[in-house]
């Protein structure tokens, strides 16, 4: 016999659902309320938008499924755009600059997941010590300023293609897809993938049944590391110019994309795809505020609702399933 799950409890235990019914709505309501919003270059610009967010968020994502959470990944992107900047501004050729630096920042995940498990220590308190050197060391390797990017490798991402002659598309937001399809394969195809979510639900009936619970979780923070480098190549084709200042807020942007999206702050519950539909959201609801005339402070607390809201959802849905 089977048991018949009522529409919302089906919305509770899929996080992604509730994520895709606020996306459409939001769009809906700003399409409506604007007279810009839904013109195609403006959604073209918004997904242009979610791009670098989105790409840590993805990191991010990783961390939180493990219960961990990464407060550096930002000034990590930063200090690897800086980084791959500089290199190829002295003579070095565009795509070594570019390894280096996604290396640099894979290095420094891995750094940082070793703290995690080789000391034990909460990834709060590690992350926000690395938040706090790496900002330091990008001004101190930036001395002051900031590094235009000339070189053709680096700015690809912000190559511009049109589909069927009107949606402007860039080659990040294949490549932000690619990543999104290809982590999501990871997670939901691998033993990898089960491995992370059995450590986030349970990292001692994870040990029990036989995962090796540091490596998995260490494996996580390098993967995440790679991926913030990446964001610094999207960074780049953005915005053709590495600036130590750039994206002080992309930590918690990152992490609300994530929360937004359906993946639960206690660990083991969550999606890539929900996180991809979490970053769109943010960035539809800057743009319709924007559009809407609304001012940036009030989109800020429309966001910490947002965020507020999702992490209660969580809870409740976690005390359902008990």
């Amino acid at each position: 016999m089977t048991t018949r799950v009522s529409p919302s409890e089906y919305i509770l235990r899929t996080p992604a659902i509730g994520p895709a019914i606020a996306l459409v709505v939001a769009v809906v309501v700003f399409g409506l309320t604007t007279d810009t919003f839904l013109n195609v270059d403006n959604l073209s610009l918004v997904v242009q938008q979610s791009l670098v967010i989105g790409t840590l968020a993805l990191g991010q994502t990783l961390v939180i499924l493990t219960a961990g959470i990464d407060l550096a990944n930002a000034s990590i992107a930063v200090f690897s755009t800086l980084l791959i900047a500089k290199l190829a501004m002295t003579g070095t050729d565009g795509v070594v600059a570019l390894l280096v630096g996604i290396l640099a920042a894979g290095a420094i995940g891995c750094v940082t997941g070793g703290l995690v498990t080789g000391l034990r220590l909460p990834p709060f308190i590690v992350t926000l010590g690395m938040l706090t050197i790496v900002t330091a060391v990008s001004r101190i390797y930036a001395q002051g300023q900031s590094f235009p990017v000339t070189d053709g490798t680096l700015g690809w991402l912000g190559t511009t293609q049109y589909l069927f002659g009107q949606i402007e598309v860039t080659y990040g937001m294949a490549v932000m897809l690619a990543m999104f399809l290809g982590l999501w394969y990871a997670l939901s195809r691998t033993a990898w993938g089960k491995h992370v979510y059995a450590v986030g639900n349970d990292p001692e009936s994870a040990r029990l049944s036989g995962i090796h619970v540091r490596r998995t979780v260490l494996s996580v923070y390098l993967v995440a590391g790679l991926i913030y480098g990446i964001a610094a190549w999207q960074a780049l084709g953005r915005v053709p110019n590495a600036d130590p200042n750039a994206f002080q807020l992309g930590n918690l942007d990152s992490i609300t994309a994530v929360v937004i999206g359906g993946t639960s702050l206690f660990g083991g519950r969550g999606s890539v795809l929900g996180t991809l539909v979490g970053a769109l959201i943010v960035a539809v609801l800057r743009s319709g505020l924007t559009q809407a005339g609304i001012d940036n402070l009030y989109q800020d607390v429309a966001t910490g609702v947002l965020v507020i809201a999702a992490v209660a959802v969580d809870r409740f849905s976690r005390g359902r399933q008990r």
